[in-house]
Parts: structure tokens; C-alpha cells; sequence
């Protein structure tokens, strides 16, 4: 039974183009955009070429305000604590780096974290001589609050930071957010959140999570341009960090030797911006929550789940997501043969996944013992035929690869157009 309960997939196929010509399950990577928002961003590109940049970013004011509004309703706060930026990593980046550390100084982190975010936690501790703690997994593999709560209660220096990731990229895992929230609350510590993963597949609400920053991208589950991002600073919690570097957007110059930086969340940008890419990100806004979040993250579930199971069906292959809450990233091996292999396989019947790399999950995949992994996720415009489609296109685990191709029988793209590369 296909899974149309929750919204209209098939007006949703009808607004993606894409699903047309391939079976997308890279959504974690970046999802295929709907029409409003590709229209948008082309709409604004030809207002450019035909008045001009500066001309045509001053006629598109409103559109651009939209963004921030529309970002605010998506996660529960004020458009002042909102700054839209180039991706994710730039948003987290803004907020991490804009803290002070000192000798001794605790981060917080998971054993889930990307591979990013850690770098920034070695440079950061290098130059400051800041500790970095990895918070124990619990017998689920998410996080574990007790330890969480013990090392926040314990320990030779300051906590200074909790640092999450939400969703990790390495499988459907959904770290317990809120009660991280209530316990860094407790212990007067400040809370950051990559939400990278997981804006744009689960209702999002920063008072409920409790978090003082939270970084997220526009390409992935919220169908939006790539290049774009966003990072929610909570209005209280703006003295804590200072911008790394400034511009004149993100201060006013206001005697020969002072400046004043602004006073809301908009410091954390700079002033040229791609003003089409800014738009479609609030068009995109706009679409996701014309849907429903709570529809959206149900049909992503179900498929999700429905996937996982289809898979544990199939000998040889063998399902590696954690956790108590998951979500719509599933991660798989084929026993005998690479991650990149089956993935090649794969896009070579039109479908699209991606590769969970070892090196991207240090503290968390060598750790289970684990090679890089199969990743598919999916979104409310697949189908379960599609998840059907992949299955039959797996490799067989029982004999190696060969030049002459997959196995009969699987059944081929969508249309007779294959995919771009």
C-alpha cells in the first residue's frame, strides 16, 4: 500500500520535476527542489540581468524579508535571532567560533558528531587549551543523558559548551535534542545544535529544544537551493559571541578607531549575498510548511521504516542505524562488497545514494566496527515502488562484482532519460 495517507505524493511528484528522471534517495545530501522554489531563484536571476544586482535586490526587499519570517515560523522564534548564510558549516561555524575558550575549558560533544564540527573542536582546543569530552552512547546508541548529566555535574574545569549533532549523517539515529536542552539549562551551559540533518524532516521548535544556537542548510530536507543556510542565535544568549571576522554589514564603523557591531542575529553575515539563492530558501521555507511538518516527518518515517524492513529481507545485507527515535536516513552494507561499489551499481539503474565515509565518523563508526556505509534517504515524494526499484538493484553479496554489470532482473530508471552526473 503506498503511503498517501499524510499528503498528496502525487502533487508533490507533480511540483518535482526530477522524479521524472530518477529515484532520489541522496535527500541528505540535497534533495531535488520543487518547482516554486527553482522559479524563484530563476526569476531573480533574470530581475538582475535585465536591471541589476544592487537594483534588483532593492525591488526584491520584501521577498528577502520573507526568508528570515518564514524561518521563524519554522522554528519557533523571532526573526531578529536569524541570520542567513552560505550552509550549515558557515552557521555553526559563526556560533562556535564566536565563543571564547581558555585552558581547561570542557566541550561537550557526541559520539555521533561530524567530522567538521570535531576539526573545529582540535583547532579550537589546540590554540586555547579547551578539553573536548565525547559524551557516552546509551545502550540505544543515541546519546546518553546520565552521562551527559554526570560530566555537566563533574570534571576538573568549566563546561563551557554542549555541542550536538541532531541527526548524525552516518545513519537514521535522532539524538534526544530536548532533553540535552533541559539538562544544559539545568547546568547554566550554553547549547549548540546542528540541525544540519534534521530542519526540513522534523518539526523544529528552539524554545522546546532549548538550544542558544542551531545551525541548518537549505539543500537538504528543506528542497532548497544549495549555497544557503541558516544559523538561530537566541536574543538573550547574542552577548556570548562575538563574530569571528566582521564586515560593514555585520557592524557600522562609527568614528575613526571604534565600530559597533549590530545588535541582532544578523551580525553573523556578511554583505554580499546571493539575494536568488536568499529568496528560494524562503520560498522553500514556505513550501515545507505548506505541507505540514508533522505530515512531513510522518511519511519520511513510514518510508524510512519501510525501507529498513525491505532490506533486513535481503541475505547479505545487513541495516546499521541506532537509536530510540529514527529518522529518514537509512545506512546499509552489502556484505563482501564496498559501499562505492554498490553505490556505482545503483546510480548506474538511476538511483541515487550516497557513501557514508569512515573518516566523516571517527568517534562513532570505527568504533562499532563498521566500513563505510550505504546511505539512503528519503523524502515525502518517494514512493515505495521506488524503494521496491532499489532493492531489486542491489548486488548480489554472494559473488564479487564483475565487468559485465548487475544482476538480471532489476528493474531499470524511471524513464528512458538517465540522470545527470
Amino acid at each position: 500500500m503506498e503511503l498517501t495517507q499524510f499528503l498528496d505524493v502525487a502533487r508533490a511528484r507533480r511540483d518535482t520535476p526530477g522524479t521524472q528522471h530518477v529515484t532520489h534517495l541522496n535527500n541528505a545530501g540535497a534533495a531535488l527542489p520543487p518547482t516554486p522554489v527553482t522559479d524563484a531563484v530563476i526569476a531573480h536571476l533574470r530581475r538582475e540581468a535585465a536591471i541589476g544586482g544592487y537594483e534588483a535586490a532593492d525591488a526584491a526587499r520584501e521577498q528577502v524579508d520573507n526568508t528570515y519570517n518564514a524561518i521563524a515560523r519554522l522554528i519557533g522564534c523571532n526573526p531578529r535571532e536569524v541570520a542567513v548564510v552560505e550552509n550549515a558549516t558557515r552557521a555553526w561555524d559563526m556560533a562556535f567560533y564566536g565563543l571564547t575558550f581558555t585552558p581547561g575549558d570542557r566541550i561537550l560533544t557526541a559520539r555521533a558528531e561530524y567530522s567538521s564540527n570535531v576539526i573545529a573542536f582540535l583547532q579550537v582546543a589546540r590554540r586555547s587549551g579547551a578539553v573536548i569530552e565525547v559524551v557516552d552512547n546509551d545502550d540505544s546508541g543515541q546519546l546518553s543523558l546520565e552521562d551527559l548529566r554526570r560530566r555537566l555535574g563533574t570534571g576538573g574545569g568549566q563546561v563551557k559548551l554542549v555541542a550536538i549533532t541532531h541527526v548524525p549523517t552516518q545513519g537514521g539515529l535522532v539524538n534526544p535534542a530536548e532533553e540535552i536542552g533541559a539538562a544544559a539549562r539545568e547546568a547554566g551551559v550554553p547549547y549548540l545544535l546542528d540541525a544540519c540533518q534534521s530542519v526540513g524532516q522534523l518539526p523544529i521548535d528552539v524554545d522546546r529544544i532549548g538550544c542558544d544556537f542551531l545551525s541548518a542548510t537549505g539543500r537538504k530536507y528543506l528542497r532548497g537551493p544549495r549555497g544557503t543556510g541558516f544559523l538561530y542565535v537566541r536574543e538573550s544568549a547574542l552577548a556570548l559571541l562575538e563574530p569571528p571576522f566582521l564586515d560593514l554589514h555585520a557592524a557600522a564603523w562609527t568614528a575613526v578607531d571604534r565600530f559597533e557591531i549590530r545588535p541582532d542575529a544578523r551580525r553573523f553575515e556578511n554583505w554580499e549575498t546571493n539575494y536568488a539563492a536568499k529568496i528560494g530558501l524562503g520560498v522553500a521555507v514556505d513550501y515545507a510548511m505548506s505541507w505540514g511538518m508533522e505530515a512531513i516527518e510522518a511519511r519520511i518515517t513510514m518510508l524510512a521504516d519501510s525501507l529498513r524492513r525491505l532490506l533486513e529481507d535481503v541475505e547479505g545485507v545487513r541495516v546499521h542505524d541506532q537509536g530510540i527515535r529514527r529518522c529518514g536516513i537509512v545506512s546499509f552494507s552489502v556484505d563482501g562488497i564496498p559501499a562505492s561499489q554498490v553505490q556505482s551499481l545503483l546510480s548506474a539503474h538511476g538511483i541515487n545514494v550516497s557513501v557514508s565515509l569512515v573518516e566523516y565518523a571517527r568517534l562513532d563508526l570505527p568504533e562499532r566496527g563498521l566500513p563505510d556505509l550505504v546511505r539512503a534517504s528519503v523524502h515525502y515524494y518517494n514512493t515505495e515502488e521506488e524503494l521496491r526499484r532499489l532493492i531489486d538493484a542491489l548486488p548480489s553479496p554472494a559473488r564479487q562484482m564483475t565487468s559485465n554489470g548487475p544482476r538480471s532482473g532489476v528493474v531499470g530508471p524511471p524513464s528512458s532519460e538517465s540522470p545527470g552526473t
